[in-house]
C-alpha cells in the first residue's frame, strides 16, 4: 500500500503546527511544554478521516528532516495505538515508498523497526504532552502492519493506493 503523507511537523522540531485543511496554510499550534521533540516526521494520509474527525495520523520514519506542507510517498508498516484526552488517536507509522530513501527502502512491517527506535516514538508520544495541563496520552501497544492497513482503509474518505 502506498499513501501520501502532509508532513505538518519535521523531524526534531518542538513546535506543533497544524495545516488548516481549508486554506493550507500552516499555523503554529503550540510549543511543546515538555522537553521533548518530534522524533521523525509527522503529519497526516490524505484522502483519510479518523475517528476525531481529523485526517488519520502518520509518523514517517526517516532520515532527514521534512519540510511542512511537503508530501511524502509512504508505506504503512504498523501503527501505534493510543488514547488521548479526546479519545482514540491510532498514530500510522510508515516509511518512504521505494527508494525515495534507501536506508527504509526493505521494511515491510514495524517488526523490522529496531528496538530503540520504537522504544523512542513510544516514550516520545507517553510523554510529549506531560505538562500541558489536562492533556495526556497513553500508549496501548503496536499493530502490525495489517492491521495498519485496515486502519487506513476503514478511516479512507477517498482513493488509497
Amino acid at each position: 500500500m502506498q499513501v501520501n503523507v502532509v508532513i505538518e511537523i519535521p523531524q526534531g522540531s518542538d513546535v506543533k503546527y497544524e495545516i488548516d485543511h481549508k486554506t493550507g496554510k500552516i499555523y503554529v499550534d503550540r510549543f511543546l511544554y515538555a522537553a521533548a521533540h518530534y522524533p521523525f516526521n509527522y503529519g497526516f494520509i490524505e484522502g483519510t478521516a479518523a475517528p476525531d474527525g481529523d485526517p488519520l495520523d502518520c509518523l514517517v520514519i526517516s532520515r532527514e528532516a521534512v519540510t511542512p506542507g511537503a508530501i511524502v510517498r509512504s508505506k504503512p508498516v504498523g501503527a501505534l495505538k493510543t488514547v488521548d484526552e479526546k479519545g482514540e488517536d491510532t498514530k500510522i507509522i510508515a516509511v518512504p515508498y521505494g527508494n525515495i530513501d534507501p536506508f527504509y527502502s526493505d521494511i515491510d512491517d514495524i517488526t523490522q523497526i529496531s528496538s530503540p527506535i520504537r522504544n523512542e516514538i513510544e516514550h516520545f508520544f507517553n510523554h510529549y504532552k506531560e505538562l500541558e495541563p489536562e492533556k495526556f496520552v497513553k500508549v496501548l501497544g503496536w499493530m502490525n502492519k495489517k492491521e495498519a492497513e485496515e486502519t487506513i482503509k476503514k478511516c479512507s474518505v477517498a482513493r488509497v493506493v
